[in-house]
């Protein structure tokens, strides 16, 4: 009976092994590159229940929705000649399984080692001003860099985003230095542009008084009319010597 039991086990285990080996099941988001005798097949297999030939076939699983990657901070020096550091994140998926597991060893490892030396590279392109305003276009420019060159692995690039900028603490200095002089130049500029604005309409002012006969008397009335309503003990009104001359000659 023992060796019959032992026997019994012996077989069940073993077909539980086999099964294991013959039946597969693919979840949604999952694709099987199969190869019989080491030739891969046209087409991944899968969502769904798979069978496959023991010894003769084997199976390699593909996860196909999008993988997030953090890219480790990089050293770059900008076209400045700046040095910074710089860490992004990536977002990509396969999109041929095949391509995926054929052309490349480690999909996931080679697109990260292609991440790290194309942020290096698109962003020594460019200068720190751009790196600090202008990272939507940065961000595209990685992206089609990375994209162009992972296709011919079967992987998409979505989308790339900058997480941090870092700068040396002179530099940081340095740059709000630049910041508040040029906070200054436009103030004056202003200041110029207000006060040129305030002579041209004063000449304008003069040209009108003078062509007009009785406007000036009238802004000086309007002037007088000012002075007397200011709350002082002593107004003195300002007569010329010809206005003057004039009301003792009419006396």
């Amino acid at each position: 009976m023992d060796v019959q039991f032992g026997f019994y086990s012996f077989i069940a285990v073993v077909t539980v092994a086999l099964l294991t080996q013959i039946i597969k099941i693919l979840r949604e988001y999952q694709r099987g590159v199969i190869f019989t005798l080491g030739r891969v097949g046209r087409k991944a297999a899968g969502p769904g229940l798979i069978i496959l030939i023991p010894v003769i076939q084997q199976m390699v699983r593909v996860d196909m929705r999008t993988l997030v990657h953090d890219v480790p901070s990089q050293d770059v020096i900008s076209r400045d000649n700046v040095s910074v550091k710089v860490n992004a994140v990536i977002y990509y998926r396969v999109i041929d399984a095949i391509k995926a597991i054929n052309q490349v060893e480690n999909y996931m490892a080679a697109t990260s080692q292609l991440a790290q030396t194309t942020l290096r590279s698109v962003l020594g392109k460019h200068e720190l001003d751009e790196m600090l305003a202008e990272r939507e276009k940065l961000n595209m420019d990685i992206q089609e860099a990375l994209d162009t060159q992972t296709e011919a692995w079967g992987i998409k690039v979505s989308n790339v985003e900058i997480k941090h900028v870092d700068i040396d603490q002179s530099m940081v200095r340095a740059i709000a230095k630049q910041a508040e002089t040029e906070r200054e130049r436009r103030a004056k500029i202003i200041s110029a542009e207000g006060e040129e604005q305030a002579a041209t309409k004063l000449a304008e002012a003069a040209k009108i008084l003078a062509s007009e006969e009785g406007a000036m008397q009238l802004r000086y009335l309007s002037a007088l009319q000012e002075i007397a309503n200011d709350r002082t003990n002593t107004i003195v009104f300002p007569f010329s010597l010809d206005d003057i001359k004039g009301t003792l000659t009419k006396g």
